[in-house]
This record gives C-alpha cells, structure tokens and sequence, in this order.
C-alpha cells in the first residue's frame, strides 16, 4: 500500500496490487485493474518509485518470519 494525494489534498492509500497503469495527463492518472480511476498530484515516477520501495520492502526478506521488513516500511511511509 502506498499513500498518494487526490486533487483536492486528500491523501489516499492504494493498494499497489490492484494498479493496472500510470498515465500522465498532465496531472497523474492511476487506473486500478477494475477500470476504477483517480487522478493525483504526485508524478509518475514518484509513484513508481513507491511502488518499487513497497516491493522491496515486502520481497526482500521473504523467510523474515518477525515481519520486521514490514514494520521498517510502514515507518518509512509515517
């Protein structure tokens, strides 16, 4: 999950699963795999690179049985 910033500054957390595409329209579009849209203020590539960050954070220590990777990702997005 990641948090990403509606048009209106409401902040938003999204499921980086369910992202289908990133568009930039100027604005960003995220479209979701159910076809569902929003668009947010935050760029392309700063989403991408949370996306990647997300990732990492839960595939980087897969036989990490204290959850200790998650609890650092959820510090890092606080």
């Amino acid at each position: 999950m990641i948090k990403v910033t509606r048009l209106n500054d409401s902040v938003m957390v999204v499921n980086v699963e369910k992202i289908q595409s990133l568009q930039a329209t100027p604005d960003t579009l995220i479209t979701f795999t159910n076809q569902d849209r929003i668009m947010v203020k935050e760029p392309v590539e700063e989403i991408s690179q949370r996306i990647v960050e997300y990732q990492r954070s839960v595939n980087c220590n897969t036989d990490d049985t204290t959850g200790e990777s998650l609890n650092r990702y959820r510090q890092s997005v606080d």
